[in-house]
């Protein structure tokens, strides 16, 4: 008879358990000092082994060697706790059992002293699902249970539990188990299985497993079934789940990244006839890119634009039935993405007269290639933010301000009459050196701004002066530098 994966390393005591160290810590001392509560909440997302610790505490307080933090897994109590067939241990699904009259069931019962154990352990699984009557009807036995009873419940969405419940059980909150105890396990079971793994292998059972303990065994035992070798590889691992290649995301990472347009173009063609999940593939790009970022092969700045342009593009269009046409309009951000300022040292002539004789005098000039203004607009809400993280200050003076246009290499950032105040700051150091030295950093080149109020009648100069007040006012009474 077959046995899943995930029953046969089912945890058979606390030492097994992946992750969860400070609540199976707790927990052992309750066995081990003998003062357990009489119920017990568990709350967190599926597989990250609820169900398994609540059955080894029915494991330690049933055990024929005595009330215990080690259960013996040898004696009669044991071995049939782990094959489910313990009279004493009743699990209830609250998904398919929730109504009242199961909750009744359950008090008539309840009063019974165990068949064979010490106390008789109620599991209710996923008890957010009990109707309110059945919550009710279960509160009253949780406020008095007999003392051969043990309550535990278990549930992914405890905000759906009354707080009445809540108050009477000590309550665990489980997390999704980490990349480092999920690899140990799953490397034990490969070995315990004849098969080695590739690291990459690992990482991406756990990408695909969300942190659950239980879907990566389950993950793990598909690849290991449609493996045709003893050696898995992560090639392997991508074609059997589906899942977009690494190589093939950093070979799209480099060509974006060297913006070559045709040849970006040319795989992205093949991308969608090869997977048709664009946005998907989009995805991968962006968790690719946070790892590649983490991993010191990608610079931060790069790394957090592409992340934010495939998810700002994909929120966009998120009803845009063309995937593909989507798949172009992130090509096209991605390959505009940075504007390559360069500086170039150029000789200029300069005629001088002077006293009635020309001379000629060569200069060394700094020219620089003009950033284009639709990009600085595009760019205008991520300059505001980088300038405030600067300074907080920049937040006051520019929040009326907009781009205005563009002449001779200089951009211009408008302000209302009435914010001449703001402009003034903006012109004044140290706000005006460090305003530009944002703008350059996300353009990669030298820029030149100019602030100008608006054309036109002024305001009523007590507006402008209300404003200049406020925001000395928000400073705490002077502006900072």
């Amino acid at each position: 008879m077959h046995i899943t994966l995930y029953r046969k390393y089912r945890p058979k005591d606390f030492n097994e358990i992946a992750g969860e160290q400070e609540i199976v810590k707790t927990i052992k001392n309750a066995l081990k000092s003998g003062k357990l509560a009489h119920a017990y909440l568990f709350t967190g997302p599926r597989g990250v082994g609820k169900t398994t610790i609540a059955r080894l505490i029915a494991k330690g307080v049933n055990c024929l060697e005595g009330i215990t933090d080690e259960p013996c897994n040898i004696c009669e109590n044991c071995l049939e706790i782990s094959n489910g067939n313990f009279l004493d241990l009743i699990e209830i699904d609250a998904a398919s059992n929730r109504g009242i009259d199961e909750i009744r069931q359950l008090k008539e019962k309840i009063n019974y002293k165990p068949t064979k154990g010490r106390k008789k352990v109620y599991i209710i699984d996923e008890v957010h699902m009990l109707t309110k009557e059945a919550f009710n009807a279960l509160l009253k036995t949780l406020e008095e249970p007999p003392e051969h009873v043990l309550f535990i419940l278990a549930t992914t969405e405890p905000d759906k539990i009354l707080p009445t419940i809540i108050s009477r059980c000590q309550r665990y909150d489980f997390k999704t188990v980490n990349y480092s105890d999920m690899r140990e396990k799953l490397i034990y079971i490969c070995k315990n299985e004849g098969y080695d793994i590739d690291e990459e292998s690992l990482m991406a059972i756990y990408e695909s497993s969300g942190g659950s303990m239980r879907d990566s065994i389950s993950i793990l035992e598909r690849v290991l079934v449609n493996s045709e070798r003893k050696e898995i590889k992560i090639e392997e691992v991508e074609t059997i789940l589906g899942i977009t290649s690494v190589k093939l995301i950093d070979n799209f990472l480099e060509l974006v990244n060297k913006n070559k347009k045709n040849e970006s173009v040319e795989l992205l063609e093949k991308i969608w006839k090869d997977f048709s999940d664009i946005e998907l593939f989009f995805k991968d790009l962006a968790k690719r890119s946070k790892e590649k970022i983490i991993s010191g092969n990608l610079s931060v700045d790069r790394g957090l634009e592409i992340i934010d342009t495939v998810y700002d593009v994909l929120g966009k269009f998120r009803f845009e039935e063309d995937k593909k046409l989507l798949g172009y309009v992130i090509l096209n951000k991605l390959l505009t993405k940075e504007e390559k300022v360069k500086e170039v040292v150029v000789e200029k002539i300069v005629k001088i007269s002077e006293n009635n004789e020309s001379k000629e005098k060569i200069e060394n000039v700094e020219e620089q290639l003009d950033i284009s203004f639709e990009r600085f607009k595009e760019k205008w809400e991520k300059i505001v933010s980088e300038a405030k993280k600067r300074k907080i200050s920049f937040g006051a003076f520019l929040v009326k301000a907009y781009p205005k246009d563009s002449r001779d290499g200089v951009i211009k950032i408008g302000f209302s009459n009435d914010q001449s105040f703001s402009r003034d700051m903006m012109n004044s150091e140290p706000y005006k050196t460090i305003f530009k030295e944002v703008v350059e950093k996300i353009f990669n080149g030298k820029v030149n701004i100019k602030y100008e109020l608006e054309e036109g009648k002024a305001e009523e100069k007590i507006e402008e002066d209300d404003y200049s007040k406020k925001i000395i006012e928000f400073f705490g009474g002077e502006v900072l530098n």
